[in-house]
């Protein structure tokens, strides 16, 4: 009997069912089609970072943004957003650049350990944190036993807080492992002052000038020093000090032999908090205080639910340096610097906007403190705030989510619009809010939950103009969006699109079982990226029965063929700067990040001193 080839043609058509797609596919998974025939997809490794001093070796959070971009220093900066931090990845290190929300003045930090537990109280007054924000300290020297200054001198996320003057944290070494505290930590350091003498001298602690001391814990305080007060070291010398109420002062007399302790001390520490962090996927509650004011009974709840939204960072690049904003949140700014080695800008937080802004000599005031999302019109050089608090208004509640404002050519701090410089703002027409943004070649493209525009930079006193595309249409989410070949393409609540200078509905194969197949509580965490070596367009979705990316599809548009299948991954970029592809998936059980290259059997493997684990 002669064979018979047997041709199947490619793509996967799930609108069909098994029966009737008869000499097509129906059912995928971890598959594509490369010039007709189906292969496996590429495969990829975890990045694991290096433990640099200064650097994270993990990712904390869900990351829903990813960024590269590089320099005029041929840095190859890679920025992830999470809802806990924002970091920046070069050479397989992590550096943490999330802004602070507050810093402390030196010596209103202090510690206190509990004997055979890693817990350990820190108090500042009204430090104004939340359990899950985080905080760094400096300046801190040794409890005493385990309690070491290396042990306080890191980054800490709150485990609790006790109350509005104080909170704890988990003590840990430098490799993140629990350190629990010994009894000289949990007693305090143990102090003598001997009659006839104003020397205070300690049992193991060697005390600097200039470094704070708090005496919080006593036997027979000598004369007339007072418990729960800080104090100033002077004329130090091995284990013995003098101690000043004021860092310039002269020396206490001390009339009195005694003996003390000090159960929290740290010499000038101080505590660096980072702004709150934010939910990892779109969450709902009822709650007390939610809704109109007497709406039911004394202490009830809600009745519907309230949606607290999935933290979402937006990134550019500004030249060398980076500009980001938390969506409907503040804005921030990260500078690059211009020393040739960037070790001291990768070691610097991020700042608010307007303290970049009147870091530059302008009115950080002008600079809207709320946007939706911020993005660069790179031919022209202008930063644009897609949605934004009016010009003139400091109060985040006047923020208007069809408002766009940008800022004065080539100067991302000048935001006030004169007759000399081409700040300004418009407003959308259509819908109730802007989704999101992309810059396309010649256009930004512009979604509100309605229409489509276009923003075009005129180069005359209008400087951007606004042109109406389409309406009745839709995106589904605000990263459901990316470029490929010039063509735009997106994901809509019920059909995806693409526009090449007209907007066209895509043809799918697969429509209906993705669709039947959306948590549509989660569809903020629907991603979209290309796999360019493949001519492929990719989303990751949460399936019905997932909170969380768990799925993803596939359109080539080459061939025009559509494919899916499971993959968790919460973040996606392929980058012409990057090897290969790169993604983020989260353990939402730790909320631990990590970072993968994708694709490495077919293209070029090249480290650079990188270090892989095999997934």
């Amino acid at each position: 009997m002669a064979f018979i080839k047997v041709q199947l043609k490619p793509g996967v058509n799930r609108d069909q069912t098994n029966y009737t797609g008869e000499g097509g596919w129906w059912d995928a998974n971890k598959m594509r089609f490369f010039s007709g025939y189906p292969q496996k997809l590429g495969g990829w490794l975890k990045l694991v970072a290096g433990t640099t001093l200064g650097t994270s070796s993990v990712i904390l959070g869900t990351c829903r943004q990813m960024w590269n971009w590089v320099t005029t220093f041929s840095d190859n900066f890679m920025a992830l957003g999470t809802n806990e931090k924002v970091y920046i990845e070069v050479g397989t290190n992590l550096y943490d650049i999330t802004p602070l929300r507050s810093t402390t003045a030196a010596g209103d930090v202090t510690f206190a350990a509990t004997n055979g537990s890693s817990t350990i109280t820190v108090s500042d007054t009204a430090f104004g944190s939340a359990a899950g924000d985080y905080v760094t300290f400096s300046g801190a020297v040794t409890l005493g036993g385990n309690i070491t200054a290396a042990v306080l001198n890191q980054n800490y996320e709150i485990a609790t807080v006790v109350n509005v003057n104080s909170y704890t944290i988990a003590a840990k070494d430098t490799a993140g492992v629990a350190v629990l505290a010994t009894a000289a930590d949990a007693s305090g350091l143990v102090f003598t002052v001997n009659t006839g003498t104003d020397f205070i001298t300690f049992s193991s602690f060697s005390p600097t000038n200039g470094n704070t001391l708090y005496i919080s814990s006593t036997g027979t305080l000598p004369s007339p020093l007072v418990v729960n007060t800080r104090y100033f070291i002077i004329s130090s010398a091995g284990l013995t000090c003098q101690l000043s109420a004021t860092l310039a002062g002269a020396a206490i007399n001390l009339t009195t032999a005694g003996t003390g302790t000090l159960s929290a001390q740290g010499g000038d520490v101080i505590g660096y908090y980072e702004i709150a962090v934010g939910y990892s996927g779109g969450t709902y509650g009822y709650g007390f205080g939610v809704g109109i004011w007497g709406r039911g009974g004394w202490g009830s709840g809600t009745t519907v639910p309230i949606v607290f939204p999935q933290r979402d960072w937006w990134f550019d690049n500004f030249d060398n340096d980076l500009v980001m904003n938390i969506r409907e949140g503040a804005p921030y700014y990260w500078e690059r610097g211009t020393a040739s080695n960037p070790a001291t800008a990768l070691a610097t937080r991020a700042i608010t906007l307007q303290l970049y802004a009147d870091n530059e000599g302008y009115d950080g005031d002008d600079v809207p403190i709320k946007v939706g999302q911020l993005l660069i019109s790179q031919n022209d050089k202008h930063l644009l705030a897609l949605g934004a608090v009016p010009y003139g208004s400091t109060d985040p509640d006047d923020y208007d989510p069809l408002l766009i404002r940008w800022a004065d050519q080539d100067n991302p701090g000048q935001w006030e619009p004169t007759t000399t410089n081409s700040a300004g703002d418009l407003r959308v027409s259509r819908g109730s809010f802007i989704v999101t943004g992309l810059a396309s070649r010649q256009e930004i493209l512009i979604w509100t939950d309605s229409s489509l525009y276009a923003l075009t930079f005129l180069g005359t006193t209008d400087v951007f103009g606004l042109q109406e595309y389409a309406d009745n249409t839709s995106i589904i989410s605000p990263r459901a969006k990316t470029v490929a070949n010039n063509v735009v393409y997106w994901m809509g609540v019920d059909k995806f699109y693409a526009y090449a200078g007209r907007l066209e509905t895509l043809p799918c194969t697969v429509r209906n079982y993705i669709y039947n197949d959306l948590n549509y509580d989660q569809i903020d965490q629907i991603i979209s990226g290309t796999n360019e070596g493949f001519n492929e367009v990719w989303w990751f979705y949460p399936s019905s029965t997932s909170n969380t990316n768990d799925r993803y599809v596939i359109y080539n548009h080459l061939e025009k063929i559509w494919m899916y299948g499971t993959m968790e991954r919460t973040a996606w970029i392929d980058s012409s700067l990057r090897f290969h592809p790169q993604a983020v998936d989260t353990d939402f059980d730790t909320q631990i990040g990590a970072m993968y290259n994708h694709e490495l059997s077919r293209r070029r493997h090249v480290s650079y001193g990188v270090v892989y684990t095999v997934q």
